[in-house]
C-alpha cells in the first residue's frame, strides 16, 4: 500500500485511491470546489517526494491555463499508486469564504477521462 505524507502525518492508502480523497480522508480539509474535475483548482498541492511523472491532460490544461505548470498539481487527478509527501495549498482552514465547505466529495475514479501526458509534454 502507498504511504502518504500530509502535514508531517504519515498514512497508508489504498493503491488507486485519488489523492484528493487520501488527503481529505487523513483529515486535512482540501479543497475541491469543482467535485474533483480539473476546474477549479482548489485542490492544489505541492510534491516534497513522490511527484508523479505523467499528469492528465485536463490537469495540463487547466494549470497551463492558470499559469501553474511547475508551481502545482492538481490532486484530484493523481492516483495513489506510488509513496508521496504533498503539501496542500488550498484548505477550508485558510480560506474562511467557504464556511467550511471543501466541495461536492469527487468520486473514487479519475475524471475527466485520465488520459496521461508524460513530463516531456508539460510546457506552459
Amino acid at each position: 500500500m502507498p504511504k502518504l505524507t500530509v502535514h508531517g502525518k504519515s498514512v497508508e492508502v489504498e493503491n488507486g485511491t485519488r489523492l484528493v480523497l487520501a488527503i481529505e480522508d487523513a483529515g486535512v480539509p482540501i479543497g475541491h470546489r469543482c467535485g474533483g474535475k480539473a476546474r477549479c483548482t482548489t485542490c492544489r498541492v505541492s510534491f516534497d517526494n513522490g511527484e508523479p511523472d505523467t499528469m492528465t491532460r485536463a490537469e495540463h490544461d487547466k494549470l497551463a491555463e492558470r499559469s501553474l505548470i511547475g508551481q502545482a498539481r492538481l490532486s484530484c487527478q493523481i492516483s495513489c499508486d506510488h509513496d508521496m509527501s504533498v503539501r496542500p495549498l488550498m484548505t477550508a482552514d485558510d480560506q474562511p469564504e467557504w464556511h467550511g465547505n471543501t466541495g461536492a466529495r469527487p468520486t473514487p475514479h479519475v475524471e475527466p477521462d485520465p488520459e496521461r501526458r508524460p513530463r516531456a509534454e508539460w510546457s506552459d
